[in-house]
């Protein structure tokens, strides 16, 4: 009985901590269905991506380029360096989960996001072996949360003739926007956001095909991480 109290506790506390991930899914996931629906994707093609994909920005990156004509290799290869994060986020947390099963870490790297990993890191930094009835209810819930989002935006997609007249094909890029707004912190970031949107659009318009994005980003992050190390070999100096 009481393992049976405390799992329903875990499983309580789980749904509790992954709520304000659920309720930030709904709007971006409802979005990106109605941004599909208007690429040509069908309601299952965006469903699918969603369950198989299961990363927003991806998705949305996704979507633009599929829109533009993108080849496999490109979107491939874009969307490979825009999850690499998840490496990131996967290592940081890995001590925390030796105590789950081959299985278990598996399906636990698979359904890991931005979200997720703020809500499990704040967590396991204070327990030995996180609960996992906690864990994979936070995570099954914020995933159950963004597969119906982008199911209802697609089928709300699929019923608007015009996108445009309801201004949602404005949606992708001022998602975009709004997402770099709240990433740049300093005035480092803001020199990287300018550097890369300057370099992108050159690229853009004095070469063919959709590469320049990719050039862009991985220009762009190069420039960040050299600059960093720079300023963080300065403050060792003077320190």
């Amino acid at each position: 009985m009481i393992k049976g109290n405390f799992a329903s506790a875990q499983l309580h506390s789980g749904f509790w901590k992954g709520l304000p991930v659920m309720m930030g899914y709904f709007p971006i996931g409802f979005a990106f269905g109605i941004l599909a629906a208007n690429t040509g994707l069908t309601i299952i093609d965006t469903v699918l991506m969603s369950v198989f994909v299961y990363a927003g920005s991806a998705q949305l990156i996704s979507l633009g380029l599929i829109e533009g004509g993108a080849g496999v290799l490109a979107i491939a290869s874009t969307t490979f360096l825009v999850n690499l994060r998840h490496m990131l986020m996967s290592a940081a947390l890995a001590p925390y989960l030796g105590h789950l099963s081959r299985f278990q870490q598996a399906a636990f790297s698979y359904e890991l996001t931005d979200e997720t990993f703020a809500v499990h890191s704040t967590s396991f930094y204070k327990e030995k072996e996180p609960p996992p009835g906690r864990i994979f209810a936070t995570n099954i819930l914020a995933h159950f949360s963004w597969i119906t989002s982008s199911f209802l935006g697609a089928w709300t997609g699929s019923l608007l003739a015009d996108l445009e007249a309801w201004g949602l094909d404005y949606a992708l890029p001022a998602m975009f926007i709004s997402l770099l707004v709240l990433q740049i912190g300093s005035k480092r970031h803001l020199f990287i956001a300018v550097f890369s949107l300057v370099f992108s659009t050159l690229l853009f318009y004095y070469t063919d095909g959709h590469w320049y994005i990719l050039v862009a980003t991985v220009i762009g992050a190069t420039t960040g991480a050299v600059r960093d190390s720079k300023r963080k070999k300065e403050l060792d100096t003077f320190s």
